[in-house]
């Protein structure tokens, strides 16, 4: 029996969750799971559908493509693992997060390897028996450093590239390499305090709550849609170390669930904006 996910992507009319659930009853496809949203400012309809069944992909795709409005998208996806490729420079705590929640089957992920500008977290990633690759930027251009990078992703195939604290800004060439593929974690609530040194900035205005963002990565720094968010409240006894370290533990979980998210096929990008069914 099959497993797959269809996601539907339209504008919005009358009877598309009847027209659409009526064609996966015609196939005989059991419906495990529905979830469906209209974005009432721009006309759009979202839908998420989860199947099992024996499905002629050609057949089933060809009769939807009648059944959707003028400028309807679609994907029909298997429900399986997917491959990333991890991007670290010298912080643990994201890495490691993913490393034992995809060991014990909570992340729905196959980490084909990790890649660090440094070797601090090799034996990290060594101990879960993935490949560590170290491409230092030592002595290279950034263009040149990131060449190197983006050969070894290509050799992997990677679904999504996570950048689990990778402390450097990626070229325009591998960004467009892996379009609303490549996952950030941001030490910060965004928008607030964009750049570096967050939590300084935040204790130097004195700040109530701290957090973290989990985003697709595009060429405006820190701007590309938005997948999760959360944040801890402190108060004036925190210090900026105190701060960073509370921060680290929201970080990870942020990425953590921006991952089974995306991972999971429950994110749609809609312009500059996501749909998340969770």
């Amino acid at each position: 029996m099959q497993h797959k996910i269809l996601l539907t992507d339209c504008p919005d009319e009358k009877g598309l969750i009847a027209r659409i659930t009526g064609l996966c009853s015609q196939h005989h496809l059991n419906i495990i799971k529905n979830n469906e949203f209209v974005d009432d400012s721009h006309n759009r309809f979202f839908m998420r559908t989860e199947l099992a069944g024996e499905l002629d992909d050609d057949a089933f795709e060809s009769e939807l493509k009648a059944h959707l409005p003028a400028g309807g998208q679609y994907r029909l996806v298997d429900n399986g693992r997917k491959r990333i490729v991890i991007l670290v420079t010298k912080e643990a705590h994201c890495l490691g997060d993913i490393l034992m929640k995809a060991s014990y089957g909570d992340l729905n992920v196959e980490i084909a390897a990790v890649i660090g500008n440094y070797d601090t977290l090799q034996n990290l990633t060594e101990k879960f028996s993935i490949p560590f690759h170290l491409i230092s930027h030592e002595g290279l251009s950034r263009s040149e450093h990131e060449k190197f990078i983006q050969e070894q992703i290509a050799h992997y195939q990677p679904d999504y590239v996570v950048l689990a604290k990778y402390m450097r800004i990626l070229t325009p060439e591998l960004v467009a390499a892996y379009p609303h593929r490549i996952i950030n974690i941001h030490h910060s609530f965004l928008p607030a305090f964009i750049g570096a040194r967050p939590y300084q900035q935040a204790f130097d205005r004195g700040v109530k709550m701290i957090g973290a963002t989990a985003h697709f990565v595009t060429n405006n720094l820190d701007e590309g849609p938005i997948i999760e968010q959360d944040v801890i409240h402190t108060d004036h006894t925190y210090s900026a170390e105190r701060m960073a370290s509370a921060g680290r533990d929201v970080e990870k979980y942020v990425l953590s669930r921006a991952l089974r998210f995306v991972t999971e096929e429950r994110v749609f990008v809609t312009g500059n904006r996501t749909v998340v069914f969770r």
